[in-house]
């Protein structure tokens, strides 16, 4: 009697921690979505971020991109503008959305932050929607790339753009993610904008947006092979190219070689930028 007694005590012990677990696990997403939306409803309450995530496309991709077109594409051995046009298209991705993180800094200033971190929702839960809030943005900066390049005559499949849209949030998660851990350690929100900006504008150029780096070597190899923005546009480039005779002359590593790099970076920059934030945040 007593053993069974035991074994009802264990069940119900189980299922209540079943029961914990699910809730728990759905007060975590619950939170991701909130902070989601409350990224989406800042950038539409705020015509000028939309307007220059249009403007932007415009500076990047006609303005350097076209002179680059026009003056250094010869005898590459495939086609600059659509080469140009992925690479910028995974630029815009990186730069909206590690420029919106700053949001975090300007939370903490405003106490916002706080109040989430009193709330029983976990740190890389409230980093996670922040990222994925500041997505919205980036993708909207993609559409204005898309338009600037049919008005430059760069056409990609219907095919190719719904992969690329498929590896959008993958993008955007390693951008956020190393974004977090540039400004983790950071209070002031002029700092946080000029430190994401010295590191993602040399990436545009290093990491071969608009700029093959299949010959790098030196100090440049070893900056273009440590940043995460490389790898993404490599994966995409390995997607869109593939069953081309141009793949061997535009991607660099095997996809899935380049996969695995993606997530150890994403991984590894959430964690201790999450870790940093909060010590910070927590040291306030």
């Amino acid at each position: 009697m007593s053993e069974l007694v035991l074994n009802r005590d264990t069940a119900a012990e189980t299922e209540t921690a079943a029961v914990k677990k699910k809730s728990g696990f759905a007060r975590e997403l619950n939170a991701i979505v909130t902070i989601v939306a409350r990224g989406v409803l800042l950038t539409l309450k705020s015509p000028s971020t939309l307007i220059m995530s249009l403007v932007m496309p415009i500076v990047m991709m006609g303005m350097i991109g076209g002179n680059l077109s026009q003056n250094m594409a010869g005898g590459l051995g495939f086609d600059y503008g659509q080469f140009m046009l992925v690479g910028m298209l995974v630029n815009m991705l990186f730069m909206v959305t590690s420029q919106g993180l700053s949001s975090l800094v300007e939370d903490r200033d405003t106490n916002f932050t706080q109040e989430m971190f009193i709330a029983p929702v976990s740190r890389p839960s409230i980093v996670i929607g922040t990222i994925l809030g500041s997505a919205f943005t980036a993708i909207v900066s993609l559409l204005g790339t898309l338009a600037v390049a049919l008005f430059m005559g760069i056409r990609l499949g219907v095919p190719q753009l719904l992969a690329i849209l498929a590896l959008s949030p993958l993008m955007c998660l390693a951008a956020g993610s190393f974004a977090v851990l540039l400004i983790g350690g950071i209070k002031n929100k002029k700092a946080a904008n000029m430190a994401v900006m010295i590191v993602t504008m040399p990436q545009m150029f290093l990491s071969g947006a608009i700029i093959p780096i299949g010959n790098s070597s030196g100090i440049l190899l070893v900056l273009n092979r440590i940043m995460p923005m490389t790898y993404c546009l490599d994966l995409v480039r390995a997607v869109v190219y593939a069953g081309t005779p141009e793949y061997a002359g535009v991607v660099l590593f095997n996809p899935v070689v380049t996969l695995a790099a993606i997530v150890a970076l994403t991984v590894v920059c959430l964690t201790v930028g999450t870790v940093l934030f909060a010590r910070s945040e927590t040291h306030k």
